[in-house]
């Protein structure tokens, strides 16, 4: 590992070691924010792999952790998680994603705890080794995240659709509407992703020069100014949606008929 540079050394609150900081602000109130956000949503996420997919259907409704239904197969055994490639995707897609680094890295390694406050290592070699060399294949996990999303989008319409008797009926209900505001908000996240701007703007000296490229960019851009919101709403909205269809499948909860 390399030594940490002069000018941090020499910072008091690096000498002082974790937590030191002159900031008189609630400095703490984001880094606990992010330790119980991700904490509960992550582990829910976790909790529902190893949930086999007896509560993952509801009708019409797959829960997004299940998605695509051609990975589930019937005969497997309940304890089987069949859910561990799409929860993988997810996974590596946000795990690599810029905003969630910085929020995971202050909130669960306190590297640093929040802005001019202490740390506690003494050295640093950034992400050039594993496992945190795998943030640099983070476009490419992007890549896998967005042909998940076309799966979902596939979902969301096929909710709107019943099967009763023979023929099969455009019906608007609850959850239908639940899995349309889920995958907005999933679009939303991954079309701000910094890739994706990258991909849509980066390698061109003129982009004035293509108005398709420039408005393609501009979209992107208006997507990654509140990145950070579509980041937590989006996998609060995962994490619903599945709870959702898990409880109207246990038969806890009404699915609401509307139209």
């Amino acid at each position: 590992m390399a030594d940490v540079p002069a000018a941090i050394a020499d910072d008091p609150a690096y000498n002082n070691g974790l937590g030191a900081t002159q900031r008189k602000d609630p400095w703490w109130q984001e880094w606990l924010g992010v330790v119980v956000g991700l904490g509960i949503l992550g582990g829910y996420a976790c909790w529902c792999a190893f949930q086999g997919v007896r509560y993952s259907h509801f009708g019409s409704y797959l829960s997004p952790f299940y998605s695509p239904g051609f990975l589930e197969l019937n005969h497997v055994p309940r304890f089987v998680p069949v859910s561990v490639i799409p929860l993988a995707i997810i996974g590596l897609f946000r795990a690599t994603c810029y905003y969630y680094r910085k929020a995971y890295y202050r909130a669960f390694f306190a590297d640093p705890a929040g802005c001019a406050v202490g740390e506690a290592r003494k050295s640093y070699c950034g992400e050039t080794k594993f496992p945190f060399l795998v943030q640099n294949m983070h476009r490419y996990f992007m890549y896998l995240a967005t042909i998940a999303l076309l799966f979902l989008w596939i979902d969301m319409v096929h909710s709107f659709f019943w099967q009763q008797g023979a023929a099969t009926v455009f019906s608007v209900r609850v959850g239908s509407l639940v899995m349309l505001v889920n995958v907005v908000l999933l679009t939303g996240y991954t079309f701000g992703c910094h890739s994706i701007r990258h991909l849509v703007g980066g390698k061109s000296n003129c982009m004035s020069c293509s108005s398709f490229q420039l408005s393609t960019w501009k979209t992107a851009t208006k997507f990654n100014v509140n990145h950070q919101h579509w980041a937590w709403l989006s996998l609060t909205s995962v994490c619903l949606t599945d709870l959702y269809i898990r409880l109207v499948a246990m038969g806890v909860l009404v699915d609401g008929k509307l139209i």
